[in-house]
């Protein structure tokens, strides 16, 4: 019992530090009160709501590389990637297609995606990086049509 009291206070004096140390800029206070009266299961939907909407990921990345890193279980099965990086490797011969994908899929200017099918031709690029498995496939699939070149990784 006298344990369990001691654990208690130590959280509570680890959460008090915590919020201490953090100091939310007044364009955000309101948004972040509101966050915190939210339940646990409302959090998780929010969640759920932004990476669909955004199309990122709230999964820590060293979690994700840790995972990856660690080696196979002599008979466990490798798990699927699920998030990959799109490299252009080869520009090809319809370049402005190229560039017009590029361009919708980053959401970048006309000048930077031109820069970057341009940087693309003498070393391999990074279009996207962390796309869902189907995002990356369809991006390769619509880059390939047009004579470029892509690797999934």
């Amino acid at each position: 019992m006298a344990e369990e009291i001691k654990e208690e206070k130590t959280e509570e004096k680890t959460e008090e530090k915590t919020e201490e140390k953090v100091k939310v800029p007044e364009k955000f206070k309101k948004l972040v009160d509101e966050v915190e009266k939210m339940s646990v299961l409302d959090l998780a939907e929010l969640v759920k709501v932004l990476e669909k909407k955004f199309g990122v990921s709230a999964a820590a990345p060293m979690a994700v590389a840790a995972v990856s890193a660690s080696p196979a279980a002599g008979a466990a099965p490798e798990e699927e990637k699920a998030a990959f990086n799109i490299v252009l490797t080869v520009v090809g011969d319809k370049k402005i297609e190229v560039i017009k994908i590029v361009r919708d899929v980053t959401q970048k200017g006309l000048k930077e995606a031109k820069d970057l099918v341009d940087a693309a031709a003498a070393s391999p690029q990074v279009v996207k990086e962390n796309a869902k498995k189907e995002e990356a496939e369809d991006l390769k699939k619509k880059l390939e049509a047009v004579g470029a070149k892509v690797e999934l990784k």
